[in-house]
């Protein structure tokens, strides 16, 4: 018995000299403390040849986010409305709580007549679809626009708001 007293004795010290003080932990000098998350609203704007200026909106928080959707606007083929597709993604992070990096694609398909079946009024047509846009990685001050292209085209802008919750 004296035999497994001294056992659990032993182990006892063993199990107290192992463990550790419960302290709270302080971050190293030079780190900063963590930050609440914020939304960012990233706007695009762009105009397109002989049309009205069209826009799209996108609200997420830092890292990645894609969006694809329909343009309302279709192109004619043979008596068919044919939809244009319309690719918005891209990574947002912050700099610090006045700018960020912004990586985008903004994209959109353009459908065209690949051959044509037959003459006149019954003629069909076959056609494929081909993807055009541009893709960039530059820094944002929030709330101030900055034009990312622009040419005989028309001009694509950017402006991303931080939105503290």
């Amino acid at each position: 018995m004296k035999t497994y007293s001294l056992m659990l004795a032993a182990l006892f010290v063993a199990i107290a000299c192992q463990s550790q003080p419960l302290t709270l932990q302080t971050p190293p000098p030079g780190t900063a403390p963590a930050k609440d998350p914020v939304n960012y609203l990233i706007r695009v704007e762009w105009t397109e040849p002989k049309g009205d200026p069209k826009s799209l909106e996108v609200l997420t928080t830092e890292g990645n986010f894609e969006l694809d959707t329909l343009q309302k606007a279709t192109v004619k083929i043979n008596n068919s409305d044919i939809p244009t597709t319309l690719k918005f993604n891209g990574t947002i992070k912050e700099i610090n709580e006045n700018k960020g990096r912004l990586q985008f694609y903004l994209g959109r398909t353009v459908p065209y007549v690949t051959s044509t079946f037959g003459s006149g009024p019954g003629a069909n047509a076959s056609y494929s679809q081909m993807s055009v846009g541009i893709e960039s990685t530059f820094i944002v001050t929030y709330g101030k626009p900055v034009v990312v292209q622009s040419d005989e085209n028309g001009d694509i802008s950017v402006i991303v708001k931080r939105i503290e919750n």
